[in-house]
């Protein structure tokens, strides 16, 4: 198939694979907790979604209210598998998720929205990315 592709389209310039993309620090591999949370497929969330909506630090608690990043993450994990139940023939799950901003102020969580794809991984096995619905 890659023989197809490369006739129709002409040889590839560059290629960016998930693994650089996780090396790099583009995308957090979440897999381990994923697996704890059900999943049976590789999970990655983007660097804006890792400091955005799941780090959160001992700064962070002392300015805002207490929190871990395992439990932020585990609730993205959780409303996502909810979402997936709900949209179980889609390559793109839009869903939302209740969590106080890391903003340095916020005590009360805000409804925001995130975007889970379902793709093919380097190698084309099934993988999931979740991102802002703004990101690809």
């Amino acid at each position: 198939m890659s023989s197809e592709i490369e006739e129709f389209f002409g040889k590839s310039i560059f290629s960016y694979t998930r693994k650089q993309a996780i090396n790099d620090g583009v995308l957090i591999d979440v897999s381990d907790l994923a697996k704890e949370a059900g999943f049976t497929i590789p999970v990655a969330v983007t660097d804006t979604v890792w400091f955005q909506y799941i780090e959160w630090t001992q700064d962070d608690n002392k300015q805002q209210t207490y929190q871990d990043t395992n439990g932020r993450l585990w609730d993205v994990l959780s409303m996502l598998r909810l979402a997936i139940r709900g949209q179980q023939n889609s390559q793109v799950i839009n869903y939302k998720l209740a969590v106080i901003p890391r903003d340095g102020k916020s005590k009360k969580a805000k409804t925001v929205q995130l975007k889970a794809t379902i793709g093919a991984g380097d190698n084309g096995e099934p993988a999931i990315t979740i991102m802002l619905p703004s990101e690809d």
